[in-house]
């Protein structure tokens, strides 16, 4: 993808100078000018009906995040060999809460992706209604393959630098591909050791038995699935018995099968970087916990282990025919081949696991087939909403059970649902998904931006 808007959609007239400057300022973040993109086309509507956005410069603050911080993790492998990766921390908009949004390892993380995915946030955490903001960070580094103490100190050289940037009122990290319970445990130790405070507000996603909450590993994979639940109904359809094919085999992926599973669907798909695998006879959950997050292995194992089990190598997991899809990898995962394969094989609805894994062109085909389409800054904020939980459950000193927590997600994915819904019949829209969420989560923090003044 180039720097020019000729790789884009026409905006809106008062929109495009706007992006203009995004790509002008912020060049070679190919990732970062498609969220952008994305958000700026939906809101034409809304620019139209309310001119007070462009003329306080609303638009220009909002695609500007607050701060950038980057720096150098040095941090010794168990040879004794010194490493540097580097990290980051977007802190992107403050103005609905404190900064809220997670923590990335993996070789792939640059600036543009950290800035893509700080600005999603911003919408998605503004679509719960949970008073928090949006940021991101992460760092290159690769903890695949590493060993337990080389992760360990990775973490703690990581947060030797981060911790002089959060705070439980400031900002709140949580986890994300590459950062799950082991590293969010050791980040928390540093931190905890170097403030001498027992503050644990300050990142979710922790243990349940040192402050962690119920439902937050199984969010947003939940809320995925209960966002697809809320699509169907409003066709008057369920989950009963519909064939699900879900990408990745990490948390959300693995949680999005078994939620799937319960409300009565067939998951019958995982994947990793090597291949997929197909078990019509429907996903062996326990199988696959064995093999993804106790001995970290590879997909192929599970085809080995269970009979009846396909596994194609480097293969595209779309080409299964399926009734739903859950893209629950990385983003871009699902080009438009793969959509048009998809629609081919009779898709009724599409839910985005992961953060933007859809191509643009991909979710337009979604769309002109009438293919129910749930873009992620809606359908994955199970994950930031539950996090939110958490941190009201650390403010208060309380700890709730997994039945009332899970109770509190499914309605939060179901208003969501609805403010997403109304917003796109409100703007002339009906069943836009897309355009639903993007505008439904900037009118709540544009207003708040007008409310509070040039800052």
């Amino acid at each position: 993808m180039t720097d020019t808007t000729a790789d884009f959609h026409p905006l809106n007239v008062a929109a495009q100078p706007v992006f203009d400057a995004v790509l002008h300022v912020n060049p070679n973040e190919p990732e970062f000018h498609q969220a952008v993109h994305e958000v700026l086309h939906s809101i034409g509507p809304v620019l139209e009906r309310r001119p007070e956005y462009l003329d306080k410069g609303v638009l220009d603050r909002m695609v500007e995040p607050e701060r950038q911080i980057i720096f150098r993790v040095p941090w010794m492998d168990d040879s004794g060999k010194l490493q540097v990766n580097r990290g980051y921390r977007v802190q992107y908009s403050s103005v609905l809460g404190p900064y809220k949004g997670g923590l990335r390892f993996h070789p792939s993380v640059n600036i543009s992706i950290i800035k893509f995915l700080g600005f999603e946030q911003i919408f998605k955490n503004a679509l719960t209604g949970q008073g928090i903001g949006g940021g991101k960070g992460g760092s290159s580094f690769d903890p695949h393959g590493k060993s337990d103490a080389e992760v360990m100190r990775f973490c703690q050289s990581f947060m030797n630098e981060l911790f002089r940037h959060i705070g439980e009122h400031t900002d709140v990290p949580a986890g994300d591909i590459g950062v799950g319970g082991r590293e969010i445990g050791y980040m928390y130790g540093m931190y905890r050791k170097i403030t001498n405070r027992a503050e644990t507000g300050i990142l979710t996603g922790k243990g349940i038995g040192w402050g962690g909450a119920q439902v937050r590993t199984e969010a947003t994979g939940y809320g995925a699935v209960f966002f697809v639940q809320e699509m169907l109904a409003v066709h008057g359809e369920s989950l009963e018995g519909k064939r699900v094919a879900v990408s990745g085999s990490g948390n959300v992926a693995i949680y999005a099968i078994e939620k799937a599973t319960q409300l009565g669907a067939r998951a019958v798909t995982a994947s990793d970087s090597s291949g997929y695998i197909v078990d019509d006879a429907g996903i062996d959950l326990g199988l696959l916990r064995q093999i993804k997050e106790v001995e970290r292995g590879r997909i192929i194992e599970y085809a080995k282990r269970r009979p009846g089990t396909r596994f194609v190598e480097r293969g595209n997991v779309w080409e299964t025919p399926v009734d739903i899809a859950i893209p629950a990898a990385t983003q871009n995962e699902l080009n438009l081949e793969s959509a048009q394969m998809l629609i081919a094989n009779g898709v009724r609805a599409v839910a985005e696991g992961a953060n933007m894994p859809c191509m643009p062109e991909a979710v337009g085909a979604f769309q002109d087939s009438d293919v129910l389409f749930a873009p992620g800054k809606a359908a994955n904020a199970g994950g930031v909403a539950t996090s939110a939980l958490e941190m009201s459950q650390n403010a208060s000193r309380q700890r709730w059970n997994f039945a009332d927590s899970e109770q509190k997600l499914r309605d939060i994915m179901a208003d969501i649902h609805d403010a997403s819904f109304r917003a796109a019949e409100r703007y002339g829209t009906p069943g836009d998904y897309v355009a639903g969420a993007n505008i439904a989560g900037f009118e709540r923090v544009a207003d708040a931006m007008l409310a509070q003044g040039v800052i």
